[in-house]
């Protein structure tokens, strides 16, 4: 039996790399896509709580699925798990490709890792795919080869991904990759973040822009120190947040016992 893979990304089905992710995905296995009606980058994990989602199924073939959501990818995700495929649990969940990085301080705004983030939350693997280029246009063919060697891996050793996710990372140029590195997620922060402008009637507006600061720009177990020098990062994510090496000096600042 083919493996059930479900994809969804932020972009929405106007941006070519998900349609890359697809091709990938259909080779190795039966593909449900539930994706963003709308563009949806910056959203994380959001969902929508105040008004209704609705989806329309745009495509129906044998093997082949696709549902577009008027939501959030994490909307995308819990819809598609919830509702839209009749109960059957995937094998693996993909998202992306993302036009542009999703390493770094980037990575806890990405609505593409929320999509994986979400699916490791029910113990479903999940791998997140993002590459340096913002072009629309860009030419995916030489990430295939990387893609497929990271599906085909993971499909065969499913349980090591019950409890975490993969982001993975292309640098901008294509044309060649160093390799693959496992990373950690590179330290940062954004300065100058908005342009405050004046609008015809007087009124204040501020428009997102920004200039990022690294913490640890020399730090060679990063993601970002390797994407620059032209290597593939891939970066193991989990739900699970806690700062564990932290609560023994927090439980003695409290004074706790």
């Amino acid at each position: 039996m083919r493996p059930l893979i479900l994809i969804s990304n932020d972009d929405g089905l106007h941006y070519p790399g998900i349609h890359t992710l697809i091709d990938i995905a259909r080779r190795a296995g039966d593909v449900v896509v539930v994706a963003p009606l709308h563009h949806q980058s910056g959203k994380s994990s959001a969902i929508t709580i105040t008004t209704p989602l609705r989806a329309f199924k745009t495509t129906d073939e044998d093997g082949y699925t696709v549902w577009q959501v008027d939501g959030t990818p994490t909307d995308c995700m819990k819809l598609a798990l919830d509702q839209l495929l009749d109960g059957r649990r995937p094998h693996l969940v993909l998202s992306g490709i993302n036009h542009g990085y999703n390493a770094g301080v980037s990575t806890i705004y990405s609505g593409t890792v929320g999509v994986v983030l979400e699916a490791v939350a029910r113990h479903i693997p999940a791998i997140a795919f993002s590459v340096g280029s913002i072009e629309h246009d860009i030419d995916f063919t030489p990430c295939v080869s990387v893609i497929e060697d990271i599906i085909h891996n993971a499909l065969g050793n499913l349980d090591a991904l019950s409890n975490v996710c993969l982001n993975v990372n292309m640098p901008a140029n294509c044309d060649h990759f160093e390799g693959v590195k496992i990373t950690t997620t590179a330290i940062g922060h954004w300065e100058r973040e908005y342009d405050h402008r004046v609008d015809p009637h007087g009124g204040d507006y501020y428009w997102l822009q920004g200039t990022y600061v690294s913490d640890n720009d020399n730090d060679d177990r990063t993601d970002l120190y390797w994407l620059k020098r032209g290597w593939v990062s891939v970066t193991p994510l989990r739900v699970d947040q806690t700062a564990t090496e932290a609560m023994p000096h927090i439980a003695g600042m409290l004074k706790l016992t």
